[in-house]
């Protein structure tokens, strides 16, 4: 019996670990400063940013810094605005018009 309850922990955590959006970074041990992936840019251990791929970087992982809709009504549409990284979800005949999220992933 113990054995299908562990089997039945590990399952129900496998689709927590898949929608995870983080990237593990190497670090030296001596290492004073790193460099984005993306951007190229420099910065000092111990320091946090956002990169222009709207991730929140330190200098031993990168993270998504948005969540993405997966459950809205199907009148409306997602689109992702790069320079507020989020996504906005709206009527598909009338931008103006927000429709509500119901789910998302990510973050």
């Amino acid at each position: 019996m113990e054995k299908y309850l562990a089997l039945a922990l590990v399952l129900c955590a496998l689709p927590s670990l898949s929608l995870a959006v983080c990237q593990a970074k190497h670090l030296k041990p001596d290492a004073t400063h790193c460099q984005d992936d993306v951007d190229k840019t420099w910065h000092a251990v111990g320091s946090s940013w956002r990169n222009s791929a709207c991730m929140d970087c330190t200098c031993t992982s990168c993270c998504s810094a948005f969540h993405t809709p997966t459950n809205f009504p199907n009148d409306c549409v997602s689109v992702f605005d790069p320079k507020a990284c989020v996504y906005i979800v709206h009527k598909k005949n009338n931008p103006a018009e927000f429709c509500p999220i119901y789910g998302a992933v990510g973050k």
